[in-house]
């Protein structure tokens, strides 16, 4: 039981120094305007708009990351490999936010953007089964279970939807990503101690 705590936590503790790692890069791609002026400030909207989206993302990939964690009951390999792949798409994540604020928002940027949160999704989903659903009866419902899948598959359809709109309407995409984001703001569904059906 202590040596599958010490591996947890230390897979948490890396977890936690990588998404500083992320948060940190995205802050430090935000470049002051070269006139002094509140105009030159307002004229770069686009990236505090990519900034804003993208540190809240981040901050809510953390949150339910360390929430699915909490169900996790032993590190296998697999949850290992899974969790360096979500990681992996998280750390994109100021890149496009970059390519997106430069281009003020254009279509392939934003297409871009929305596809990398599909692929945060799909890597959390793979964590999720791998957590989750390999979690013993007694600790998570089956009705969890499938809350757990499914929002996750309609963040996956809205996000692949944002990355369609966003080829012909830019902010539309990015708005669809925004409201996407409100389905995760809560990362637990409904309390997971009852192994109800």
């Amino acid at each position: 039981m202590a040596q599958h705590r010490t591996g947890k936590e230390r897979l948490t503790l890396f977890s936690d120094g990588v998404f500083a790692v992320i948060i940190t890069l995205l802050v430090l791609e935000m470049k002051p305007p070269d006139e002094t002026t509140f105009g030159a400030l307002l004229e770069l909207w686009p990236t505090g708009l990519s900034y804003g989206v993208s540190y809240l993302f981040i901050a809510i990939v953390w949150v339910n990351h360390h929430h699915l964690f909490n169900f996790t009951e032993s590190t296998t390999e697999r949850v290992v490999w899974y969790n360096f792949a979500h990681l992996f798409a998280v750390s994109l994540i100021p890149f496009t936010t970059e390519w997106l604020a430069e281009s003020r928002l254009a279509a392939a940027p934003a297409s871009m953007y929305a596809v990398i949160f599909v692929f945060v999704n799909i890597t959390y989903l793979a964590l999720c089964w791998e957590s989750v659903d390999r979690a013993s009866q007694t600790n998570i419902s089956r009705r969890v279970r499938r809350l757990f899948r499914m929002r996750s598959f309609i963040t996956i359809g809205l996000f692949t939807a944002a990355a369609v709109l966003a080829l012909w309407w830019p902010v539309a995409g990015i708005s669809l990503i925004c409201l996407c984001l409100v389905l995760y703001v809560r990362p637990d569904v409904p309390k997971a101690t009852s192994a109800e059906g």
